[in-house]
Order: structure tokens, then sequence, then C-alpha cells
């Protein structure tokens, strides 16, 4: 298959990695009933299942196959059961079906479903629904009939998003705002993405879209699958946002959680009709020992054709532009990756593999990109699990890209563990480039996983306490004027050796002073740490400006460079001692003295000869450094006889200490 040629170390495994692709070939035909229908067709069921509107009324379906009874209780109703809102078995399907006129119900009522079993009964939220809303008095959660008198109206049909490089803006519509307060669609679309459009970014990814009952889970603990969010406003106003997004050139992808599912029974799907066991695995892989949720049971056709169409659902619907799936590692493992050490190739094929999640991986990636040929997906995997960005007909799982998880925490560890005179620019450039030639990876110093409370971000490593007291300019310490340089050159390396795209989560960029805490009984239920302070970037009085204004034009320079991922990176040189580190993109060439101390005057680099011309220097004034370099200069290539036929010269450079500069050749 495709990626043992590229990787012959793979060869052993040959017959595993066939058996998983033949194994979703299999499952992929009979789904499809021979390929009757295709994939996409498939994957309809949002518009079978839930409440819809239709041209003469009401119909609601359910797939509960332990349920005894079904009856819909809301605002028409009075909430109690009455015989006209009384659910039927479809005798051929087993669904539960219920046929209503148009005057039973109305836009914006609310309603649940109250459901029978042998030995019990209980008032569940419909798997399927499309709203859901929680009482800001009670608490409770219900579903919402919601169809408004006009659908949106797109100003955008089509969109292709921009993937040389993908450059991702990582982002939370709630805790967007300076306000200490939940955030909206529209506060987001009017006052954070014109910030991102003006930074360089152009795609976004947004987290916790997916309703979840419990606002501090980050959204990780989903209850209504195809529901957006209504803490955060309408469906029309997630559309809207998606829009404007799609106007200013910004791809819009969703953080989806297909992993796992919260427990709740009342406003989840942990039992929605008496069985425990519908949606997911039985036994001791019934509950993620880690996460204090349930495990999908990816085997079932009836869990797939709900996932498959939830992955439908948002592209179609939302006109999303892919996805970021969260814990691959999870899926593809019986363990979920706890205590797996991962050291070898037979560590992944070593029976301890969820065949049925690999399957669904891949008939996702396989709908996806049926349903959107440009549609994006990410892979959030930790465990190496090879090929996993590989194309499908290749024997992958059909990702576009996977995340680079080993850059942050090498950046962490370096941090913490080591004083600056032992970075060592042979052990950056070998984890910063760390990847499988055939795979795309999305590279980045730190997301949102390093500003929860209990971690700290790259920024609060550096500078720790002074970020209170000596960020404002003109009263930095040594600390600061460290962490400022540092920051810079961190987020420099990474992106200039990525072979995919680049992430950032929403405020690193300009060095956020404090972690992410949500409200929660042990902080008061405060929205302090739940926010973004925007106000500290805008005041041209302190240092974030700094961070982010080089932010916005490191991103410039990177996009300037036609073809820049698809260009190699070539390492010029390296010296340990001198903690000296060059590498060239194209016509870029990347120069980093990682010494805290000692700065070097004609320093020699042996590139193709001609002229070159600094782009960006992270130690440049307006980016908070103290200027050293007349970066106005040209510099010439010297000529050398022993490299004349190479066409190569040497270029002199003054590269003051704890500073990077990009050069471009004329």
């Amino acid at each position: 298959m495709g990626i043992v040629k590229r990787d012959p170390y793979l060869a052993p495994y040959e017959s595993a990695i066939k058996g998983r692709h033949d194994h979703a070939l299999w499952k992929l035909n009979q789904l499809t009933q021979g390929g009757k229908f295709s994939l996409s067709e498939f994957a309809n069921g949002y518009q079978y299942y839930g409440l819809h509107h239709e041209s003469d009324g009401w119909i609601f379906r359910e797939w509960a196959p332990n349920a005894t009874d079904i009856y819909l209780v809301g605002d028409f109703n009075n909430w109690q059961e009455t015989v006209a809102y009384k659910c039927k078995r479809d005798v051929d399907t087993g669904d539960w079906e219920l046929k209503l006129p148009e005057e039973a119900m109305q836009h914006g009522q609310f309603y649940k479903m109250h459901v029978y079993w042998n030995g019990g009964e209980g008032e569940r939220i419909p798997a399927w629904a499309q709203r859901v809303v929680q009482d800001p008095q009670t608490g409770i959660f219900s579903a919402q009939v919601w169809s408004p008198d006009a659908p949106y109206v797109w100003k955008n049909s089509s969109f292709t998003p921009q993937t040389s490089p993908l450059l991702i803006y990582e982002c939370h519509i709630g805790m967007g705002q300076d306000a200490e307060k939940v955030g909206t669609y529209n506060e987001f679309r009017e006052k954070v993405l014109p910030r991102i459009v003006k930074d360089g970014y152009n795609a976004i990814q947004i987290m916790a879209i997916q309703e979840h009952p419990y606002y501090g889970s980050f959204g990780y603990h989903v209850s209504s699958f195809f529901a957006p969010s209504s803490r955060f406003g309408t469906p029309e106003e997630l559309k809207a946002l998606v829009d404007d997004a799609h106007e200013a050139g910004v791809a819009v992808i969703m953080d989806i959680v297909h992993s796992h599912a919260v427990k709740n029974e009342i406003e989840g799907l942990g039992n929605l009709a008496g069985d425990p066991n519908q949606f997911f695995y039985s036994g001791d892989r019934h509950e993620h020992p880690a996460w204090d949720s349930l495990c999908f049971d990816y085997g079932k056709d009836e869990v797939l054709h709900f996932l498959l169409s939830n992955c439908k659902y948002w592209l179609e619907e939302f006109h999303f532009d892919g996805f970021r799936f969260d814990g691959v590692t999870s899926m593809l493992y019986y363990s979920h990756g706890l205590g797996e050490s991962f050291c070898n190739y037979g560590d992944y094929f070593n029976g301890h593999e969820d065949d049925n999640a690999i399957c669904y991986l891949m008939l996702a990636n396989t709908l996806i990109h049926e349903v959107n040929n440009n549609a994006l997906t990410i892979a959030e995997e930790v465990s190496g699990m090879p090929g996993l960005a590989a194309e499908f007909k290749d024997g992958g799982y059909g990702f576009d890209y996977r995340m680079a998880m080993n850059i942050p925490d090498y950046w962490i560890k370096t941090i913490k563990e080591l004083p600056d005179e032992d970075w060592k620019p042979s052990s950056i450039f070998w984890e910063i480039k760390n990847r499988r030639i055939d795979e795309k990876t999305i590279s980045y110093c730190e997301s949102h996983d390093q500003a929860l409370v209990g971690d700290k971000t790259i920024i609060f490593r550096l500078v720790d306490a002074d970020m209170y007291w000596h960020f404002r300019i003109g009263d930095e310490t040594e600390r600061v004027h460290r962490g400022i340089a540092l920051h810079k050159m961190v987020r420099l390396a990474t992106i200039a050796a990525i072979n995919g795209g680049y992430l950032n989560f929403m405020g690193n960029e300009f060095g956020h002073p404090e972690w992410i805490d949500f409200p929660r009984a042990g902080n008061g239920w405060s929205y302090k740490y739940a926010r973004r302070q925007w106000n500290l970037v805008d005041n041209p009085e302190l240092c974030y400006h700094y961070l982010g204004d080089f932010d916005r034009n490191m991103l410039a320079v990177i996009k300037n460079e036609y073809g820049f991922t698809d260009t190699p990176i070539e390492e010029i040189w390296h010296n340990d001692n001198d903690q000296i580190l060059a590498l060239s993109r194209g016509n870029l060439i990347f120069v980093f003295n990682f010494s805290p101390s000692h700065s070097y005057s004609d320093y020699g680099f042996l590139v193709p000869e001609g002229s070159y011309t600094v782009v960006l220097n992270t130690d440049a004034k307006e980016f908070g450094g103290f200027g050293f370099a007349n970066d106005s200069v040209e510099h010439f290539t010297n000529v050398d006889p022993l490299y004349t036929k190479q066409h190569k010269g040497w270029l002199k450079l003054y590269i003051p200490a704890r500073s990077a500069v990009v050069l471009k050749k004329k």
C-alpha cells in the first residue's frame, strides 16, 4: 500500500494496514448497499430524525429501540401527556414517529420527550434535536421548536479555504469578549473576527459549538450533537458568523467531539430509553476512565449513521469548512492511549486498537470529502499512529492534517527544565521538523491546553509575575525583556518549519497574561478568567502590542513567500556551542541566535549568491527589541572561489544575542 511504499519500516505490518483498509471498504459497501447510493446519501439522518416542519405540518422521529412509549410534552400541551402527542412505532423501521398538524406547535416553543421503557420512565431531550436551550433561572435544558419564518440567506454559497499555508486562529465564542460574561456569536463576529482578519489568519477553529450542559467543560462533554450551543445565540447568528468569515477570506473549522459524550441522562444520550448501551459500548468499555464520560460503540450501524450524519449536518447546514477531531487517540485504542508507551511501530499493530473506531474515522474522512472536496480535517492525536494524515486509498485514515503535538510539549519542557545557555539549536531544529514525510501537520507552540488553569502559557512561564507589574513600556525588567524576545523566537522557529499549517490560540499571539478558568464552584462562578483582555493589546503604553504586532508581521512574511509550505526545509548551519541556527525555505533565510549573552559580528553562512534584505527582525524596536542591527542595510554575499561553481557565497551578519532575523533573496 502507498504508506508502506513510502515507509519501508511499515512493511512487517502491511497485512494489518490492509486489514483495516479492507474493513472500512467492507463497511462502506454494507452501508451503501453495494453502491446503490452514496455515503453522503446514507448520512442524511438529520433530515429524517428529529423535529421537522413540512408543508402540511410537523413530523418527529426518534431511534429508541428499547422504548415502550414516547410522548412529546411541552409548551403546546402544558407539559402534560396527551394522546395527540403520542408517538407510534413504525413497524418497518422500529423508529418512533409522530405527525402533527401545522397548529400543533409554534416556532420558539419548548418541548421534551417523555419516554417509557420496561421498568422505568424519564424526560429526555431528543437525540437529534437541532436547538436546545437552558432556562437561566432553573438551569433546566429543553429542546426548542426552531422554524423561523424565513430561512437564513447565505451571502457566500461557496468558499474555498486558503491552505498555502493554513493559518489557524483557535478560539472560543463565549470567552472571546473583554467583559466578564458569556460572549455571543454576534459579538464575536463584530468585535473579534475583524482582529483575526487584520492579524492575517486565514482560518478560525471554533471550540465548544456542540451543546454541552456544563460551560466549564470547554465544550468537550457534549449532550446534543446536532444543536449549536444556544448560550452564544441562535443558529442564524452562527450562520452569519460563518458567512462573514467567508466573505473576509477566512475558513471556519469546527472542533468536533465524536470521541465521547457526556454521561448526563436527562440532557444527553446516557440513557435515552432505558438502555444505557444504545449509543455506547457495554461493560468495561462503557465509560472513559479519565474523562468521566461515555464511549460510543462505533461497531453499531445506527451509531455510525448518527455520527456520520452529524459530520454532514455541520457541513451542509452551517457551511463549516471542516473539522478538528478531538481525542482521536482515545478512539484508536482500547486503553484510550492511557499507560501505553508507543515506542516502536509494533505498538500500533499489537491488537490493542479499536478496529470499529478506526473504521469510523476512515468513513468520516471519506464522507466529509465527498460532501465537500475542499473540506479540511485535522486529527488531534498524541500516539503517532502512522497513516493518520495519509490518503485512504494509500492505506491511511484520510485526515488532511494531524496536530504536531510534540512541538508544544518540547517548548514547555525546554523552558521549564533548561537554562537559556543549554538551549541547543540542533535539538530545536530536529523537533520542529520531526514528522512523517507523507503527512501534513499543524504546528503550534501552544493551544488552549497550555492556557488552562493549572498550566501556564509560554509567556507566563517566561515572565511570571512581572507580567502584572513590569509590562509597561519603559518599566521592563530583564525577565520581561527575555520573555518578549524568546516568545517571538519560539513562534518564528515553529512557523519557519511548518509543512501544512500553523495554529495559535486566541490571545496567545500578544501574550495574554492569565490562564483560562471557567466559572465553577471553586472560583465563586466567576467569569474573570473566562475572557480575553483585548484592552491590553490595544493599549500603546503596554508591551503586549509588541508581541501582537510581531505576530502580524510574521504571518505576512510567511504568506508573502509563494508556495512556502511546498518549499523544502534546508538546514544551512547549526552550532550548539554558539547557539546559532540557520535554515532556508525558498527565498527566505531564517537565522536564530538563542544565546542569552553572546552577540556575533560577521557570522558567516554559505548561501546562494546574491543580495538579501531583512524582512523581519525579532530585535526591532517596533517589536519591543533593542534595535541593535541596522535592518535597512542590503546584504551581499562574499565570493568564495571554492563555491563559485555551486553559485554560493558567504553571507556575513551581525546577530545580537537572543534574537532572530529573516532575510529574503532579491
